[in-house]
């Protein structure tokens, strides 16, 4: 008995491998259907988790008339248009509001190299909880602080001087105001390592040459530093901005400020919680067609397995019957049919997750090249467990009908039974 029992692995293996054909068939949808469960958990989780970490600290994001969603993918995201520029002055009619904890404006339009250049104030880095890993954040117009991946990518340090471009594509026409590198700040794994932040006058003072806005002398301006510096923007009434990031000072505001800002003449308001979850809904129809896709690949390979077992507890009675009379006991026989099911669903988990993994690489080094949501292949997640679980579940439910056919053989019937 022990020497059977110490070459049941063995056995296992070479009766899982006696039809290489329909093992490979049942190994290659087994691996497909885990493989699209794992890509589901790896996509949906990365998602979820940037979606929260960009959104951090903003309530509210006030644009142009236009759609709520296409602000909130501009104005946060990054992935999109504004809907149109709003005056400056709307930045002081915010902060005159006893329901708002702080109004960060942002003025859109230029980029270098397909990184949006974001033109705002020193606030932005606190709303955004930013921390600059090199040199300083700027002070003048025309100064400029870069997020960890566009320095990476472009190779600028600060003390570098680049040109930004017209337009939120590559290939626009260049500005005649270079850029100088103060910063790069430190990683966040967010749309901010995607971006340059400069100064509102900044955006203002590339414009000018194009017709955008009025050139302004900024010598004032550069001797001055801080908040107060930037409030002397807003002096300008035909200034514009593209939009407000809104922090509430009270769950008030929540109810109160967006009807608030809806009834103002050329204000729409766009609130995060409720875009983002439409735009969860609206990735959850392909998310539940993938989900369903995986489903159904798994409950073929389940029914397949199991014909296979079947199939195989038929042929191989006599090799069973030898197994009793060396002393294998009905459990051990029971236990070999279900060790060949556990096997097939071993190659499948890691056939399965180093496929999700390498999916989702794939998928995020194509959201990299269009400056979309970054997504890694490279991302472990713990509900990744489902998998191996999911495919032992399915092993043992495949492997239990045959196993119970193996252990209730009669030994003395096969032996009596002309071959």
């Amino acid at each position: 008995m022990s020497r059977a029992a110490l070459n049941l692995p063995r056995l296992a293996w070479r009766y899982l491998w006696a039809r290489p054909m329909g093992t490979a068939l049942n190994l290659l949808l087994l691996s497909l259907g885990l493989a699209a469960i794992g890509f589901v958990v790896l996509v949906s989780e990365q998602l979820e988790r940037g979606l929260t970490r960009d959104l951090a600290g903003i309530d509210l994001v006030v644009g142009a008339k236009g759609s709520p969603m296409q602000i909130l993918l501009a104005g946060v995201f990054h992935l999109d248009q504004s809907t149109g520029n709003i005056p400056l002055a709307t930045v002081a009619q915010l902060r005159a509001q006893p329901l708002v904890a702080q109004a960060v404006p942002i003025s859109l339009g230029d980029s270098f190299r397909g990184s949006r250049i974001v033109g705002t104030t020193p606030a932005y880095l606190e709303l955004q909880a930013l921390t600059i890993a090199q040199g300083q954040r700027w002070t003048a117009p025309m100064q400029a602080v870069l997020g960890a991946e566009v320095a990476r990518t472009a190779g600028l340090t600060p003390g570098d001087r680049f040109h930004g471009t017209h337009g939120l594509a590559s290939g626009g026409e260049a500005h005649e105001h270079a850029y100088e590198v103060t910063g790069v700040l430190a990683p966040t794994g967010g749309v901010v390592d995607r971006l340059i932040l400069t100064d509102l006058a900044s955006v203002w003072e590339a414009h000018a040459a194009h017709g955008h806005g009025a050139h302004e002398d900024h010598e004032d301006h550069k001797g001055q530093e801080g908040q107060e510096g930037h409030e002397a923007h807003e002096a300008h009434e035909d200034r514009e901005v593209s939009m407000v990031l809104v922090r509430y000072r009270s769950p008030l505001a929540a109810v109160m400020l967006p009807r608030w800002v809806n009834a103002q003449a050329g204000l729409q308001a766009s609130v995060p919680a409720l875009e983002t979850a439409r735009l969860l809904s609206m990735v959850g129809v392909g998310v539940d067609v993938l989900r369903g896709f995986g489903g159904v690949l798994l409950l073929a390979a389940a029914l397949s397995v199991l014909v296979a077992l079947l199939h195989a507890v038929r042929e191989r009675q006599g090799d069973l019957a030898m197994l009793r009379m060396l002393g294998a006991t009905p459990a051990r026989v029971a236990g070999l049919i279900a060790l060949e099911s556990l096997m097939l669903a071993a190659l499948a988990t890691v056939l399965a997750l180093g496929l999700a993994h390498a999916l989702t690489g794939a998928l995020g080094a194509v959201l990299a090249q269009q400056q979309s949501v970054r997504i890694s292949g490279m991302w472990w997640s713990p509900w990744e467990a489902l998998v191996p679980a999911l495919a032992l579940g399915l092993a043992l439910l495949a492997a239990a009908w045959p196993a119970w056919r193996g252990y209730r053989l009669d030994v003395t019937e096969l032996l009596q039974t002309p071959r």
